[in-house]
C-alpha cells in the first residue's frame, strides 16, 4: 500500500485591495486549503472566492483562525482567556462554514495561525481553548496541530482526529518549534530542499534541526507551504511532483485518518 500525505496552504489571505499570495496559480498543487477567517486576513469576497476556486479543483477546505490581530497578520502573541479564545474560534470557523454551506461544501479542518498556532504548541490552556472551540462547534472537524504539541494533546483527550503537521518551508529548532521569523533563515525557498526534506519526514519521521541537530517527529500526515512564501507556487510544484515520483500517494487527509 502506497504512503499518503496531504499539502495544505495557507491562502485567502488578501484582504480588500492588498493581495497576498497567489493563490490561483497554488491552488491545483495542494490537496487542503486553509482559509483565512478575517482577523488576521481575509474578508467575505475572499473567503467566497477561495472557497470557490477550492471547489473547482477538489480541495478540502479548512479555517484558519488567528488572534484578532489584522494589522499584525496574526503574528504578535496576545494574552487573551480561555473563554476569548474559545468563542473568537468559533466566530472565525462558523464565517467559514457560511461560505461552505453555501458551495454545498463542508470543512475538514481546523489549523490555528500564526502566534496563535505558535503559543498552542506549549501552552496548555490556550490549546484547550482552541479544541473547546472547536468540538463545540464541530467535533466532526480535524484539528491541525504539530506532532507532540500541547494542540495536538488536547485534541487527542477531546477525542477529536489530528492531523500532525510538517512544515515544508520553514527551518526548526533543536527542541522542535519553528525558528522565528526574524530570523533571516527561518524560510526555505529551494525546491529541491524541501522536497528532499518532506520525504525524509514522511520515510524517517525526523527533521534536522537549524543547529544540525536531528529532531524526532513521530508519524506525520499533512505537509503545509505557506502561501505568502515569495517561492510558494515553485514548491508547491515541485513538492507534488517529488512526492507523486517517490511513489507517495498526495490525497486530502481527511480521506486517510
Amino acid at each position: 500500500m502506497k504512503p499518503k500525505i496531504d499539502i495544505n496552504c495557507d491562502l485567502g489571505e488578501s484582504y480588500g485591495a492588498f493581495k497576498i499570495g497567489n493563490d490561483a496559480e497554488i491552488m491545483p498543487h495542494i490537496t487542503s486549503a486553509n482559509i483565512a477567517c478575517g482577523f488576521h486576513a481575509g474578508d467575505p469576497m475572499t473567503m467566497a472566492q477561495t472557497v470557490t476556486l477550492a471547489k473547482n479543483y477538489h480541495v478540502a477546505i479548512g479555517a484558519h483562525p488567528s488572534f484578532p490581530d489584522l494589522i499584525g497578520f496574526g503574528r504578535r502573541e496576545m494574552q487573551l482567556t480561555q473563554e476569548e479564545v474559545k468563542n473568537y474560534i468559533i466566530y472565525q470557523v462558523s464565517a467559514l462554514q457560511g461560505f461552505a454551506e453555501a458551495a454545498r461544501l463542508t470543512i475538514q479542518h481546523v489549523k490555528p495561525h500564526g502566534a496563535l498556532y505558535n503559543m498552542a504548541v506549549k501552552d496548555e490552556e490556550l490549546a484547550q481553548a482552541i479544541v473547546d472551540g472547536v468540538k463545540t462547534l464541530n467535533p466532526n472537524l480535524m484539528v491541525f496541530a504539530q506532532p507532540k504539541s500541547a494542540l495536538a494533546k488536547a485534541a487527542v483527550k477531546a477525542r477529536l482526529r489530528v492531523a500532525y503537521e510538517f512544515f515544508a518551508d520553514r527551518t526548526y529548532n533543536s527542541y522542535g518549534s519553528l525558528v522565528s521569523r526574524k530570523q533571516q533563515a527561518a524560510s526555505i525557498q529551494n525546491p529541491q530542499k524541501v522536497v528532499e526534506r518532506v520525504i525524509n519526514a514522511i520515510t524517517n519521521r525526523n527533521v534536522l534541526a537549524f543547529n544540525g541537530e536531528t529532531v524526532k517527529l513521530g508519524e506525520v500526515h499533512t505537509i503545509c507551504v505557506h502561501g505568502d512564501n515569495p517561492a510558494a507556487v515553485k514548491l508547491a510544484k515541485a513538492l507534488r511532483r517529488g512526492l507523486e515520483k517517490a511513489g507517495i500517494e498526495v490525497k486530502p487527509v481527511g480521506s486517510f485518518i
